[in-house]
């Protein structure tokens, strides 16, 4: 096995990674998946944050074309986040990996706020750190949350976990023709529109020079061989 070459990254993962097969929620079998890939990067002494979506639970755009207040669906939302925030911590501990869930949202009965400092420190001491309920304001998509915290603590890369191999021109599954980005700059992905993240998050992290790697989570080994060094996916920078 290769040694890393990152010291410390941020995983982004979508609520609906944590699905699974099933139509709504959370699968233990996708939760074990994404627990097991983090052990072993971990255990290569990466330091890991993870920022973890809701959208298996509560969309809150969703909800607001329903008829629901934006700012009280975005509450709901984050909300989601810090039960699938729960469920990874709760996977990560059985498997012996010391790990801090901290909320935007004080909840202090399930998990410490967030506080940069302290955050930091956690990583420090070898703890994976799970930040949950986004940014803690409306408006901001769990995206521009990793960006953010990606910048806070400082991370030398910004994994974003999706269901498909990296960048395309087109969503891949609707447009055969759809072509695939090996690299492209943070511009390329804003002038065209490209659903990498959304243009918050792109733009924070082109300020702040955190390159963007997209891939496919569900590929056996990628985060490994990602902080490994190896091409996987698409990356942005």
């Amino acid at each position: 096995m290769a040694g890393a070459v990152y010291k410390r990254i941020l995983l982004k993962i979508s609520g609906e990674a944590l699905m699974g097969e099933v139509p709504y929620g959370i699968h233990p079998d996708a939760v074990s998946t994404v627990a097991s890939e983090i052990q072993e990067i971990h255990g290569m002494g990466v330091s890991v944050a993870l920022v973890v979506g809701g959208g298996n639970i509560f969309r809150g755009i969703q909800a607001q074309e329903q008829g629901l207040d934006r700012v009280t669906a975005d509450s709901m939302g984050m909300l989601a986040t810090v039960i699938n925030g729960l469920a990874l911590q709760d996977a990560l501990e059985q498997r012996g990996v010391s790990t801090r869930l901290m909320t935007a949202i004080a909840m202090h009965a399930l998990a410490e706020p967030y506080i940069r400092r302290r955050a930091i420190r956690h990583l420090e001491k070898g703890r994976v750190v799970i930040f949950a309920a986004g940014t803690g304001s409306p408006y901001f998509t769990t995206d521009s949350a990793a960006a953010l915290r990606a910048t806070e603590i400082k991370a030398e890369l910004l994994l974003k976990a999706t269901k498909v191999d990296g960048v395309y021109s087109a969503d891949p599954k609707k447009d055969p023709s759809a072509q695939r980005y090996e690299s492209l700059t943070y511009l390329k992905a804003l002038e065209m529109g490209l659903k990498v993240m959304d243009a918050t998050a792109i733009s924070l992290c082109m300020e702040n020079r955190i390159p963007i790697r997209v891939f496919d989570l569900f590929e056996e080994g990628n985060i490994r061989r990602i902080v490994e060094g190896a091409p996987i996916g698409s990356i942005v920078q």
